[in-house]
């Protein structure tokens, strides 16, 4: 992904956006991985709409949701997939096409992310056991 630091793009309530696959960032902007993975879940989403039907549709979504509860931007379903999978690097490998549609509704969104986490915990629990059984004195 192609990174475009500078003072201008994107305004100063945001650290990063990502114009065609572009990402354009502040110059003291720390770039973390995540971030990259995020933006690069944005980009396959544009590609799959066409691009010009990615921003219809954000812009479209975004205007709904700014006259219903929370927060408009963190409710739009682009934006709650790439939250979703911004920590998990393999997620584009086997993505499916137009991922963020069930994510429109709430409910959906809430059942995913806790599955999300279910997810990680387990990994987490079995990559514990495993680094138990290899150290010696550790139950």
């Amino acid at each position: 992904m192609k990174i475009v630091r500078n003072r201008f793009i994107p305004s100063k309530n945001f650290a990063a956006i990502n114009l065609f696959g572009i990402l354009f960032c502040h110059p003291n902007t720390v770039v973390t991985a995540e971030m990259v993975n995020h933006e690069r879940i944005h980009t396959r989403q544009m590609l799959e709409m066409c691009i010009i039907f990615f921003y219809l549709w954000y812009v479209t979504e975004w205007v709904v949701r700014l006259f219903l509860k929370g927060d408009a931007y963190m409710n739009l379903s682009f934006e709650r997939e790439a939250y979703l999978y911004e920590n998990d690097f393999e997620y584009l490998k086997h993505r499916p096409l137009f991922a963020w549609w069930p994510l429109r509704k709430r409910e959906n969104w809430i059942v995913q992310k806790y599955n999300q986490q279910s997810l990680h915990n387990d990994e987490r629990k079995r990559h514990d056991a495993t680094a138990r059984e290899r150290i010696p004195g550790v139950e």
